[in-house]
């Protein structure tokens, strides 16, 4: 999966991506087959725990493993590999909002929420190892595409920051891949417990859960638009742009389980992503000029922007859910 992507101006040897690799693979399936063998609705005191560990991992690869075995890490590599998980690890929270609305339009019981999000990531990881291969290709080809991708995140920011609010549980119905689904394929109308196929009067059928694999894994490749072109604003090397991007994949699905029941919490979020990606825009537009004028400094700066801009939103939304709260009777 990620073999591809060390074509692209990589100079980390194929013996690193194939390490990586398994390091995924074993991690999916220590997951599936160990702690999720059986389907069941997953708590929200082990989805912190598994949010915490997948964290901790991330930063262990970014302080100790990276250093420690890849031969062109430096520490400049840390930075801008703990910025772009940040910023991944950011939009996803975004993402998991729209799962959440997903889950809850097409009715599917938390017990089989986890079995959905297992595979639609592991779709996830597919379709980002070949957008991160195609763009790392053409902007080594066509730098100029960075200013383009520039442009676009500044639109992106600021049509998410004044959109309005659609009505998302009318819009799904009406989504393109919902429709030609339910045209191409034969769905039955209910579910069939955690079964994505199932028989009727010996003739298969996909059930509704499948229906909403395809709506979940499409909205990850929407979110990707956003998501890839901003990493290339922090880092041009293909190695540290894959690996960010699966510690995030790898960490959403514990995510969703933390954020999906807290989101009236986070309603300035938006805004504070929206300014990210404007942010990054920005810093890829006028990318030339920044170094010339802060050097080593800009990845520094970096970082710590995106860590700023999330906090202080994140901050702003409890103060304000904390303000709105229901006074205790009798006071």
């Amino acid at each position: 999966m990620p073999l591809i992507a060390a074509t692209a101006g990589s100079g980390i040897p194929l013996a690193y991506w194939a390490g990586f690799s398994l390091f995924v693979v074993l991690a999916l399936a220590v997951d599936l087959g160990l702690f999720h063998r059986e389907s069941r609705e997953v708590r929200f005191r082990e989805a912190v725990s598994w949010t915490a560990v997948w964290v901790c991992v991330a930063m262990l690869f970014a302080f100790w493993v990276g250093p420690k075995f890849v031969p062109t890490w430096t520490p400049d590599w840390t930075a801008k590999f703990v910025t772009g998980y940040l910023v991944e690890l950011s939009l996803s929270m975004d993402n998991v909002f729209v799962i959440a609305l997903i889950f809850s339009y097409f009715k599917v019981p938390r017990t089989w929420q986890h079995r959905v999000l297992f595979w639609g990531i592991l779709g996830a990881l597919g379709m980002r190892g070949v957008m991160i291969w195609a763009g790392s290709e053409l902007v080594v080809r066509f730098h100029w595409l960075l200013y383009v991708m520039g442009a676009f995140l500044v639109f992106t920011g600021a049509k998410m920051a004044f959109a309005g609010g659609d009505d998302e549980d009318s819009a799904l119905e009406k989504r393109t891949v919902v429709r030609l689904s339910r045209k191409l394929l034969p769905f039955t109308n209910s579910f069939d417990g955690e079964n994505f196929v199932t028989r009727v009067g010996g003739k298969l059928r996909f059930t509704p859960l499948f229906l909403v694999l395809i709506v979940v894994e499409t909205t990850d490749v929407i979110f990707a638009l956003d998501s890839i072109p901003a990493i290339f604003g922090i880092t041009k090397e293909s190695f540290l742009i894959f690996t960010s991007n699966v510690f995030a994949i790898l960490g959403l699905r514990s995510l969703y389980f933390v954020l999906a029941s807290a989101m009236g919490y986070f309603r300035y979020l938006k805004y504070g992503l929206a300014l990210v990606l404007v942010v990054i825009g920005v810093k890829m537009l006028a990318e030339h000029w920044l170094e010339k004028w802060l050097g080593s400094q800009l990845t520094n700066i970096s970082l710590a922007s995106v860590i700023g801009i999330i906090m202080v939103s994140m901050a702003a939304s409890m103060i304000a859910a904390w303000r709105e709260r229901p006074a205790p009777p009798g006071s």
